[in-house]
């Protein structure tokens, strides 16, 4: 029995990466992430001018036009509320909330 051959082509694995399944496979992930970062999201408390904005501010995108080359398909979680890198990263005197961070390492596997 004679060994399998395999001659792999990069026009085929760029179509692949392009591809309406990686597309879909890689907005499945970024939902998954946004349901965990909706879950642990914080909520400010009765003094907060906009309570329950950062939470309800998560978007979902996807393309097939990604990555650095602009040859994939991604999909990309935000939060569009202006204060969400503060969130995030925290400041002199609100300590980090790392919400998607921590969403994508709970979350990105599936």
């Amino acid at each position: 029995m004679m060994p399998a051959r395999f001659k792999m082509s990069k026009k085929g694995v760029g179509q692949l990466l392009r591809s309406r399944m990686i597309q879909a496979d890689m907005l499945g992930r970024a939902e998954a992430i946004e349901d965990a970062a909706i879950a642990i999201a914080p909520v400010g408390g009765p003094s907060d001018p906009h309570p329950g904005r950062y939470k309800s501010s998560f978007k979902v995108t996807t393309t097939t036009r990604g990555g650095r080359r602009k040859d994939r398909a991604t999909a990309t979680v935000t939060n569009t509320a202006y204060y969400a890198r503060w969130v995030e990263y925290g400041t002199e005197k609100v300590r980090p909330h790392h919400v998607l961070l921590r969403a994508a390492q709970a979350g990105g596997g599936r």
